[in-house]
């Protein structure tokens, strides 16, 4: 019985310490409430996260290992007009130097063999000392050839052509007679479309055998070789072709 009695006065001294602590759970909560639903704005800051503002500043700024912003390209080749082919890079090297032109080295070959008729003449090379090879014909269509150094006009000596037999001095013989226009007239209409320096004349024939002068032309813009083929009887221009090569 006593213990009874000793569980009865326990129970009835914890009640008022149970009633107590709901007090105080209660105010605790009635004060939560108030901060969760009030207006303080200090309140809502320290439970916010964080701007993200900064964040999205660090991310967009460069990491140490990006690399660095592509630096402007070189001038390409062609814009510093070295990209030549084989066959320009030979006409800058050639022409240039050339100061006497093919009407002058042809003039000259034609001195050394006294009655001739040009038939062709071409430049040469060698890139640092360009000569000029004509080739001129005596009236029975005997061919001749004659060097004459494009510097200097001197002319060298003439070689028969030994190649030739009776045929074809024959056939050269009467391709000139039928050539009514000269040399320096084909040359000129071919520089009347391509302004630029005469590298070579030729006398030869179309398909249907008329006689026509085939001349190129050389812009030194670009140095690109323009060739022309012109009616030998009467100057008109048969073809037209650009050597871009």
């Amino acid at each position: 019985m006593a213990i009874k009695s000793n569980d009865a006065v326990v129970r009835r001294r914890r009640l008022p310490v149970a009633r107590a602590l709901g007090v105080v759970c209660a105010v605790a909560a009635a004060g939560g409430l108030l901060t969760g639903c009030g207006g303080d704005d200090k309140a809502d800051t320290a439970t916010k996260s964080p701007p993200a503002e900064p964040l999205r500043a660090a991310a967009a700024s460069p990491s140490p290992t990006s690399p660095s912003p592509a630096s402007p390209s070189s001038p390409s080749s062609s814009a510093s007009g070295e990209n030549l082919t084989e066959d320009q890079a030979e006409r800058k090297a050639i022409v240039p130097k050339v100061k006497v032109g093919y009407d002058k080295a042809l003039d000259a070959a034609l001195k050394a063999v006294p009655g001739a008729k040009p038939v062709s003449i071409d430049l040469k090379g060698p890139r640092d000392h360009p000569t000029w090879k004509a080739e001129v014909a005596s009236a029975d269509g005997t061919g001749h050839t004659v060097r004459v150094d494009a510097v200097t006009g001197k002319a060298g000596q003439a070689r028969t052509d030994a190649d030739q037999d009776s045929d074809d001095k024959r056939e050269l013989a009467d391709r000139l007679k039928k050539a009514t226009v000269t040399v320096q007239q084909a040359a000129k209409a071919a520089t009347d479309r391509t302004k630029g320096t005469v590298t070579s004349v030729d006398l030869g024939d179309t398909d249907q055998g008329t006689p026509k002068w085939s001349v190129d032309v050389v812009d030194t813009s670009d140095w690109n070789k323009t060739t022309y083929d012109i009616d030998a009887t009467d100057r008109k221009i048969l073809r037209e072709h650009v050597d871009r090569d």
